[in-house]
């Protein structure tokens, strides 16, 4: 199944204040190509993040990657939000998955997790501060949105890698076979892209990690590893001067043409166009 995708119109934007009459755009499925940092600061809604339906609670934190289906359902109640967004243009100079290497899992499996009234208090401070300065008259460029996602990501990753395990859910076999995967990725994608590996690393056939992972995600082990690589590559892209053939070694491509026809596989134009765009 297909969803439509939905993007941000400015780099950074953050709201203190949103209410049901704004959520009620989101009632139809869409899939995101933004990243959103949200907290509950009043109320409750049911939300389904990844199909999966969620009850976001006051005080709940939210971390919506991009790639995340999203599809806000009724509330019991008058409920608020105060959020910060950022959209596909800013993301593509940050690697989401370098500054959140410990977490990034934790965070697909638990995109919501409450926070005591202290760190709330700091969410709620610095979204002000944002919604302040993306609405004020001195919009900020691209490289200040993108310093500004990775203080929250170093944030959020500080949150997940102290929260004890014992305050996720009991994960089935099947999600835990998916998180341990995802992260197997994070650590090896420079230097191994084959299936293969992955299921000789967690001791299953390649077969049974093929299976799991399409039933735990809707995706397939290669689009997976291949998310992970093209985020990578991306960042480097847009936020370094490495040369083509610079990157390609890096992430241990045989050359730079292989490289290229890779990244041209996956997003439909060549790396340097890519650059450039």
């Amino acid at each position: 199944m297909e969803f439509p995708h939905v993007d941000l119109p400015v780099d950074l934007i953050a709201w203190t204040d949103v209410t049901e009459d704004i959520l009620n755009i989101y009632k139809q499925s869409c899939r995101l190509k933004a990243c959103i940092f949200a907290l509950c600061t009043e109320g409750s809604i049911t939300v389904s993040i990844n199909l999966m339906d969620t009850e976001i609670k006051q005080g709940d934190f939210i971390i919506l990657l991009p790639g995340t289906i999203i599809q806000f359902h009724g509330q019991k109640e008058k409920v608020r939000i105060c959020f910060a967004g950022f959209s596909e243009h800013c993301l593509n100079g940050v690697n989401i998955i370098q500054s959140t290497m410990s977490s990034y899992s934790k965070i697909i499996e638990a995109p919501v997790i409450p926070l005591n009234e202290t760190v709330a208090s700091y969410f709620r401070d610095y979204f002000a501060l944002l919604a302040r300065i993306s609405t004020g008259p001195y919009m900020p460029k691209t490289r200040m949105a993108q310093n500004v996602l990775d203080t929250l990501l170093y944030g959020v990753n500080e949150l997940y890698s102290s929260r004890p395990d014992s305050q996720n859910r009991i994960k089935s076999r099947k999600e835990e076979i998916c998180r341990e995967f995802i992260q197997l990725v994070i650590e090896n994608y420079t230097t191994e892209r084959h299936a293969q590996f992955y299921a000789a690393k967690l001791g299953i056939s390649l077969q049974h990690l093929s299976t799991t992972i399409k039933q735990v995600t809707g995706k397939n082990v290669l689009d997976l590893i291949a998310h992970v690589v093209i985020i990578d590559i991306k960042a480097k892209l847009k936020s370094t001067d490495m040369t083509i053939q610079e990157i390609a070694y890096s992430l241990n491509f045989p050359s730079a043409s292989f490289f290229g026809k890779y990244f041209k596989r996956h997003l439909g134009m060549s790396p340097l166009e890519y650059r450039n765009s």
